[in-house]
């Protein structure tokens, strides 16, 4: 009954609109890792869904030639991004021993967009229900983390919000947390930082066939049609400017789902779940995800990355 009550506060909380997405995630994690989750299978779910209705109705609140050219632009950063996270991630994985299939979709999830690009390849490959969840666990765990600190980075470090947003976008996994700290940052990192997410979450596709061609499996690809709806929104905005009121409306309403999802996320991650993972997984996650974090960050200082 208390875990429910908490739950419940909490979720108010993050639907109230006066929460930042990092705080929810903060909240949502404080609450998984003391108390009992009472809407566990109901509350994955619900956060799948809610998640790509958010990233729609974010599309609302986007220009479409701003979508094209910040997709266009970080075509080729993201498919080398993905070919160098999945070839170390996999040498990571064989050098400390981690599970093929548990390797295979850390690495995936890593390169592509965590969760989605996990759960869409899981079924492919036939993975077993605990090397999906070891995966996912990484997986959230550290974007748990990266939400919380990617934003006071990019402020010590002077970035601008375009760099920051193409940083969120290349070195964090899902897209819940990659929009979540951008939105924290500005207007136009996360601008940047979800239409090239989502440009990198394309990759689920290609990633999917590649993969059951190479396996010969037969299972069900998922599609991301989320994004194709999230370019619609995009286009309602820039050419049906009468619907600009309403467009405002479900823009904000999609960055409070956004926040609810963080909340959820966080509330999904409990002390059996960092059990599970174990450490040679969590290590291999966590390795790849900071070379691909610190060479992406390298390369935008530099200027070798740029929008």
């Amino acid at each position: 009954m208390i875990s429910k009550l908490v739950f419940i506060i909490g979720l108010v909380a993050a639907a109230s609109g006066l929460v930042s997405p990092p705080l929810a995630l903060a909240l949502g994690l404080a609450f998984g890792l003391t108390l009992t989750h009472p809407f566990q299978r109901e509350s994955k779910r619900f956060t799948r869904y809610l998640l790509q209705a958010s990233v729609v109705g974010l599309g609302f609140g986007m220009n479409l030639h701003e979508v094209i050219h910040a997709g266009r632009s970080g075509f080729l950063y993201t498919l080398l991004s993905i070919s160098f996270a999945m070839a170390v991630g996999m040498s990571l994985g064989a050098l400390l021993k981690v599970q093929h299939k548990s390797a295979f979709l850390i690495s995936t999830g890593t390169a592509i967009c965590g969760g989605s690009a996990i759960a869409a390849v899981g079924p492919i490959t036939e993975a077993s229900e605990e090397q999906m969840a070891v995966a996912l666990g990484t997986v959230f765990v550290l974007n748990s983390i990266a939400l919380l600190i990617f934003p006071p980075i990019g402020s010590a470090l002077g970035m601008t919000q375009t760099q920051f947003g193409l940083w969120a976008a290349l070195a964090i996994h899902d897209t819940s947390s990659v929009v979540g700290a951008a939105a924290k940052y500005g207007a136009v990192a996360l601008a940047v930082g979800t239409t090239v997410k989502l440009a990198r979450a394309l990759w689920i596709v290609p990633m999917s066939v590649g993969t059951a061609v190479y396996r010969g499996a037969k299972a069900k690809i998922q599609w991301p049609w989320f994004i194709a709806f999230f370019c619609l929104a995009a286009v309602c905005n820039t050419y049906w400017p009468a619907g600009a009121p309403a467009y405002g409306m479900l823009s904000k309403i999609a960055k409070i789902g956004l926040t609810v999802t963080l909340y959820l996320i966080g509330a999904g991650i409990s002390v059996a779940t960092l059990k599970r993972v174990g450490h040679r997984p969590l290590l291999q996650g966590v390795l790849l995800w900071l070379l691909v974090s610190v060479g992406a960050l390298w390369l935008i200082r530099v200027g070798w990355i740029a929008l």
